[in-house]
């Protein structure tokens, strides 16, 4: 083995999971080792796992397994380890050992500070053959990452992810995330200001706001006050629009993106806000998974029907020019035709900028898993398709009505640009064939609607048919 380690690392799953693979990496180079992309040349390559649904499981299995077997079916070689890490880890750190005897080290979310002197420890021992993985992981997590916590950034320079806390309180009948993530901790408002201002005076002009329920941030730290419920204390909830308006005065051009954000938490004044503010992105996901009070309850959402209407209503009112980014759940046990019928209508009358649908994955250990009325396979798949097909109507009527409009976008790669209302890897994507310069904002003049994408020019610049399709009307 070479004098400096070499590790290679696979990232899987969500931005939040992303940012743990960051964690790791930071960790590596502070001991002093050596991250490649090439896992043939790797002393050790780690798969940093999900395991949200059933096709998120798959997907980490045949990771591991190809990382075992390399390329074209060929053992790896001799002496290389393979570290397991992530939520699939931590969920089934008591099974994976016996059913993946491939893998020499299991760790969970607690233990990706600690990877250097993991892989210390185990390229210093030679496994004995037919001996069990090590299984590092110790009870439900309780990690959170601090401003100074060493990380090296995967995205491109423009643009990072900070997560301003982890785990979740809710008691969503189909999550297993709760169980996986642990109970919800908050970081510091002076914490996530102070990452944020090193990330913009390093060039960075997109700051993602993640959690588990960004909207939740510093409600758990007001809950451990000696008198939360004191009718005298109005700061619950009030941590979130803190830190908006804190960031917000921090010096610099660059965007605010508010992700992962839950119905039950809006405010009033988290509207007023993000209205106020203007560097913060007129832009919000808010994951609503259904509309209708059967399927809400049994899916213990904590909100019903009116009240979603009611929030959307405020929330569009609220903040001119807000895009809505939701998503919902199709196929949970016991949805009836009716309740998929509303949902459509829903869809239809609200007209989302932005959607998305899962299939219901019947996840083990949650409630949902042990409810009767399991839908099948095939209906799940019909209610998804009906569902997005009507969405990609909306779609495209959304996008037509920004033809002719100028707007702000973040340039991602030559040719290739975000707007606003676009997140990163999930939404759609201004395509503009010009050369601009990459990572900066640029103005231009959306041309055309393509599927869930737009076409433009850089402002002043208009299309032949552009000019044509105005003079016919």
């Amino acid at each position: 083995m070479s004098a400096v380690v070499k590790v290679s690392l696979v990232s899987l799953g969500c931005a939040k999971n992303l940012v743990d693979s960051e964690i790791m990496v930071g960790h590596l180079h502070q001991a002093g080792m050596e991250v490649v992309p090439d896992q043939d040349k790797a002393d050790v390559v780690i798969v940093n796992t999900c395991s949200f649904i059933d096709s998120s499981k798959e997907e980490s299995i045949n990771h591991i397994l190809e990382a075992h077997e390399a390329r074209g079916m060929k053992k790896r070689r001799a002496g290389q380890k393979l570290i397991v890490a992530g939520c699939m880890s931590q969920r089934f750190s008591k099974d994976l050992p016996k059913e993946l005897p491939e893998v020499d080290a299991f760790i969970g979310l607690d233990q990706i500070t600690r990877v250097g002197p993991i892989i210390e420890e185990l390229t210093g021992i030679k496994r004995a053959k037919g001996s069990a993985p090590q299984n590092y992981i110790e009870g439900r997590s309780t990690y959170i990452p601090d401003y100074d916590t060493p990380r090296f950034r995967l995205t491109p320079k423009h643009f990072a992810y900070v997560k301003i806390a982890e785990g979740c309180n809710h008691p969503c009948a189909f999550c297993i995330i709760p169980q996986i993530r642990g109970r919800h901790r908050s970081r510091s408002v002076e914490s996530v200001v102070a990452e944020v201002r090193q990330l913009v005076a390093e060039g960075v002009k997109e700051i993602n706001l993640i959690s588990q329920d960004t909207t939740y941030f510093g409600m758990d730290t007001w809950e451990q006050r000696p008198n939360p419920r004191s009718p005298v204390d109005s700061s619950r909830g009030t941590a979130l629009t803190t830190l908006l308006r804190q960031l917000n005065a921090i010096p610099g051009d660059f965007w605010i993106r508010l992700l992962y954000t839950h119905p039950a938490h809006w405010s009033d004044e988290l509207i007023k806000t993000i209205a106020e503010c203007p560097k913060v992105a007129r832009y919000i996901d808010i994951p609503l998974q259904h509309i209708s009070d059967h399927m809400l309850g049994r899916m213990q959402r904590e909100t019903n029907s009116q009240y979603i209407r009611d929030l959307i209503a405020r929330i569009r009112a609220g903040i001119p020019g807000i895009a809505v980014r939701t998503t919902f759940i199709v196929g949970f046990p016991g949805e009836t035709e009716a309740d998929v019928e509303e949902l459509c209508a829903f869809i239809r009358d609200t007209k989302f900028e932005r959607l998305g649908v899962f299939r219901y994955s019947q996840e083990e250990g949650t409630k949902a898993a042990k409810m009767d009325e399991q839908l099948s396979t095939k209906l799940k798949e019909a209610r998804y398709h009906k569902t997005m097909s009507l969405q990609q109507e909306i779609a495209a009527q959304v996008g037509q009505a920004f033809v002719g409009k100028t707007l702000r976008v973040l340039v991602e790669e030559p040719g290739v640009a975000r707007g606003e209302a676009d997140a990163p890897d999930i939404d759609g994507r201004v395509y503009v064939p010009r050369t601009l310069p990459v990572g900066e904002f640029a103005e231009v003049t959306i041309t055309g609607a393509r599927d869930y994408d737009l076409l433009a020019l850089p402002k002043g610049e208009k299309p032949k048919e552009y000019k044509v399709a105005k003079q016919a009307q």
